[in-house]
């Protein structure tokens, strides 16, 4: 990649970011009253719902907090991280310790979910929050929230099954989160005995989720990695095995350009690009069968952002670790495609959803599901990397 397009790129990944996303954000979604972000927003920002889901409250948090600690520590982003954090403490936890997954504008409890990704979102604002702070009770309280979800997620029986007996499996959501929070927590806090948890959740996804036969990393699977032939244990996301994959690239990163993590990274982003990337449109898949065979889930063809905002990741971190030229055109290809069909240039922000041609399905900017994580995390990761690179190059 050369310096031109990598100066190009700064630009749109860093102004994006400060002078687009944030500040949308900041302005519509900001609860300054009640405390946390209410995510649900129109095209133009206004408001759509008051109610708050937790995933949002922790991953906001995280944002504004890591923005603080990593590129300026501007007084609006830490007092947003705060308000935010401070609401997921008052109101997101039941009285077993787990989190809430949606709850009204002011906390009122309305759902809880099974699965307890809540707690480690939460976990990793927590953590972004203390080291911003230096204030040990957010330390403290990340480490229990990390604990609640490894232990939910891990023990066996502890959480109520989606499947019974009969058809036992697991989710590849589960070792990457919880890669990805171990990640956060040893950057923010030096959590004690988070290269283990990192190691171990590499290895599951190596050993369980990876297929080489296939060339696929699979959803679902076994208790041992088995791979069962019906619509559940068939489907891919290639989303989320790219976004896995970027995980263990940055690890590698980490480790020195670990060579054999590098490997699995790139492997991983190989099999699931050559799955995933619609050779007729452009962008990302959501689901793909491992025989080819119908989806049954009718969204499975849509861009949805979050897929796009993983492979630019992954595509750029690759090329910067192998100096291949291939995941430059990769990067180039995707990049392309999403910044030529989800920004909305009149209200700023991106589109979430889009049909499979890249016409807009909803002009929503947020709701449970989309809020200022994916997009902002994408635009801060991709830019210093960039900036990285450039400094590599003698800029």
């Amino acid at each position: 990649m050369n310096t031109e397009r990598i100066d190009e790129l700064i630009a749109t990944y860093r102004n994006g970011l400060l002078e687009d996303t944030i500040p949308f954000w900041l302005k519509h979604g900001l609860d300054r009253e009640q405390g946390g972000i209410m995510a649900a927003l129109g095209r133009d920002g206004s408001i759509l719902d008051t109610d708050k889901g937790m995933w949002q409250q922790g991953r906001f948090a995280w944002t504004m907090a890591n923005l603080y600690n990593t590129v300026e520590q501007r007084s609006e982003w830490l007092e947003a991280a705060k308000l935010t954090v401070d609401f997921i403490l008052a109101h997101g936890y039941d009285h077993d310790g787990r989190m809430f997954f949606h709850v009204t504008r002011e906390g009122r409890p309305i759902r809880k979910r099974r699965a307890a990704f809540s707690d480690s979102f939460a976990a990793t604002a927590l953590g972004a929050c203390a080291q911003a702070t230096g204030e040990s009770h957010y330390a403290d309280r990340a480490v229990e929230s990390f604990n609640m979800f490894v232990g939910h997620m891990t023990t066996p029986g502890a959480v109520p099954a989606k499947f019974t007996d009969e058809r036992p499996m697991k989710s590849i959501a589960v070792p990457m989160i919880t890669l990805v929070t171990a990640q956060c927590l040893r950057d923010s806090i030096d959590m004690d005995g988070a290269a283990g948890w990192i190691d171990g959740a590499i290895e599951e996804i190596r050993s369980d989720f990876m297929k080489p036969d296939e060339q696929a990393v699979l959803e679902n699977v076994g208790p041992n990695g088995e791979i069962y032939d019906h619509f559940d244990g068939r489907i891919m996301t290639p989303g989320h095995a790219i976004e896995a994959a970027w995980f263990v690239l940055h690890e590698a990163k980490q480790r020195g350009n670990d060579s054999e993590l590098i490997e699995t990274g790139t492997t991983i982003l190989d099999w699931m690009w050559a799955r995933g990337w619609d050779e007729e449109y452009g962008g990302i898949l959501y689901f793909r069968d491992l025989n080819n065979l119908p989806v049954q889930e009718c969204w499975h063809d849509m861009k949805f952002w979050w897929p796009q905002n993983e492979a630019i990741i992954a595509t750029l971190l690759a090329h910067h670790l192998t100096g291949d030229e291939k995941y430059a055109e990769w990067h180039r290809m995707i990049h392309d495609w999403a910044y030529s069909h989800f920004p909305d240039p009149e209200y700023g922000e991106w589109y979430g959803y889009l049909h499979r041609d890249g016409r807009v399905s909803v002009p929503l900017k947020g709701n449970l599901w989309k809020g200022p994580f994916h997009m902002p995390r994408m635009q801060w990761y991709c830019w210093k990397l960039l900036e990285e690179m450039r400094g590599d190059a003698g800029g």
